[in-house]
């Protein structure tokens, strides 16, 4: 099963490759890490994407909750959030394919970037599941580069102004 975990963590040098050894010496695969900056200058979230039973992810909780560097873990297994994947990609579209590669893009409401003589560079964000879609359906036309920022995600509006307002009635 896949799991979607986010990690408030001390914005300082190795955090990333303490986590990421924590995982590797454990045996966890990593399907998804993304770290980036948040509102606060020194704190980062990581955005981890995992398989695993619930055994498994009880275990991956419990040795983030043991690192000093984690602030905070956040399962998103009970909760209702938006993720986006944000993916480039060349594909190669000859003047005489690419109104076709164009209408695919298009239909996946993502974004021609630039464009070269045999080959557009498109942009395409949405969850996961869409992305996939995307680079199955535009195979066949040839992709010369790719590349993919990972999974990211936040729990959906309502969920977090609840849980802000629960913790100003506990402050």
């Amino acid at each position: 099963m896949r799991h979607v975990i986010s990690a408030l963590v001390r914005n300082k040098p190795g955090v990333l490759a303490h986590i990421a050894g924590m995982f590797a010496a454990r045996g966890f695969n990593i399907d998804s890490l993304v770290v980036g900056r948040t509102e606060d200058a020194e704190l980062s979230r990581m955005t981890i994407v995992a398989a695993g039973d619930e055994k498994v992810l009880e275990q991956i909780r419990k040795q983030l909750g043991k690192i000093i560097d984690v602030v905070k873990i956040r399962d998103f297994a009970e909760v209702d959030y938006v993720e986006r994947d944000l993916m480039l990609c060349r594909v190669h579209a000859p003047p005489e394919k690419r109104s076709e590669v164009v209408d695919i893009v298009n239909l996946f409401r993502g974004r021609v970037v630039d464009v070269a003589r045999n080959s557009l560079l498109v942009e395409l964000s949405g969850p996961e599941q869409k992305v996939e879609a995307f680079v199955d359906l535009i195979r066949p036309y040839g992709i010369r580069e790719l590349a993919r920022t990972g999974v990211i995600a936040m729990p959906r509006g309502a969920q977090a102004q609840r849980r802000a307002a629960e913790r100003q009635t506990t402050e």
